[in-house]
């Protein structure tokens, strides 16, 4: 069975409509360009003389997938946030937010781990149709176009792979297994692993040709990530370190940084506004590392307290007309 197809059944087969890559409009529209390229091909081999260009292709192709991308990630993001966001809720929030998700209260447990692993599963497969239909365009033009528009999406944040939901949804499936540090979900496998030295790594085989392996470690403090936090450009920093380079306390928030402030890792501006705290991955590492975690929650509580004295004492000056 085509991928093509295969894509459309999986779709077809959700519970309710979801945003997808429409392969067969993009395909359409390369076809018609095929056609008007071979003729830059040599006959006998049908290999391009050289990259072919289409202003009429290019203004209709990259928009049209850069549209799908742009609503399958929103949605995806959205989902996955609303389910995390309802697991980490405690006490009456918690219960409301079940009937919010019309969820009956006996076996919402299990109605959790299958829609993290539905999320799971949407995002590979669609990240599987958009580097179908790229690697069709680059063969189709001759060219390395695609190649480049996918580096393009992931710096305007359109890459699942890079999304620090799917990483939330890794490790909630793991946590929800609670002895096992690893778990097998839609045909890859996800794992946390922990060297002698207590340093991490998690690691996510989607394919033979497709494997993540996200380092933990904290290019700050050079230790395994504390309370970690997902910059808008997807580099992971321990809390207490992504405040310190964005030049906020702990009591002000990442929200508070300067739009000039760059992540220390890509160089780029504006990144700690939008972070993401990785509860899950937090508490998933907490497992792993105990005796690592308690001491570093140990000197974490100190300094975080010497910031709120001395945050607090500062508006109390200000309030007080000091300075």
């Amino acid at each position: 069975m085509k991928f093509t197809d295969r894509y459309g059944e999986f779709m077809k087969g959700q519970k309710e409509k979801v945003p997808a890559v429409q392969l067969n409009n993009l395909k359409a529209v390369l076809h018609s360009c095929e056609i008007k390229d071979m003729r830059s091909k040599d006959r006998n081999t049908g290999v391009c003389d050289s990259p072919q260009d289409c202003p009429v292709c290019d203004g209709t192709f990259f928009p049209s997938l850069l549209k799908d991308m742009s609503v399958i990630v929103n949605f995806f993001n959205k989902r996955a946030k609303k389910l995390l966001n309802s697991h980490l809720a405690s006490g009456f929030k918690k219960y409301i937010l079940r009937l919010k998700r019309k969820l009956k209260l006996k076996g919402s447990h299990a109605n959790m781990i299958k829609e993290a692993q539905d999320l799971v599963a949407y995002a590979t497969i669609t990240t599987f149709a958009v580097q179908k239909i790229l690697k069709k365009y680059d063969k189709v033009h001759c060219s390395k176009k695609g190649q480049r528009f996918k580096l393009e999406a992931q710096t305007m944040h359109l890459e699942l792979l890079k999304s620090p939901w799917l990483l939330e949804l890794m490790a909630f499936h793991i946590n929800m297994r609670k002895t096992e540090m690893k778990a097998r979900l839609f045909g890859f496998d996800c794992s946390l692993h922990i060297d002698d030295e207590d340093r991490a790594l998690f690691l996510v085989n989607l394919s033979d040709s497709i494997k993540l392996n996200l380092d933990l470690t904290c290019p700050i403090c050079l230790d395994t990530v504390f309370d970690p936090v997902s910059l808008t450009c997807s580099h992971i920093l321990c809390h207490m370190c992504a405040s310190s380079v964005a030049a906020v306390t702990i009591v002000d928030g990442l929200q508070a940084s300067a739009s000039e402030k760059k992540c220390p890792i890509c160089r780029q501006g504006g990144v700690f506004g939008g972070a993401v705290h990785l509860h899950e991955l937090s508490m998933l590492l907490s497992r792993s590392v105990p005796k690592y975690w308690k001491e570093r929650l140990r000197r974490e509580r100190q300094e975080r307290i010497k910031q709120a004295k001395e945050h607090w004492e500062s508006q109390c000056r200000t309030f007080l007309g000091y300075e």
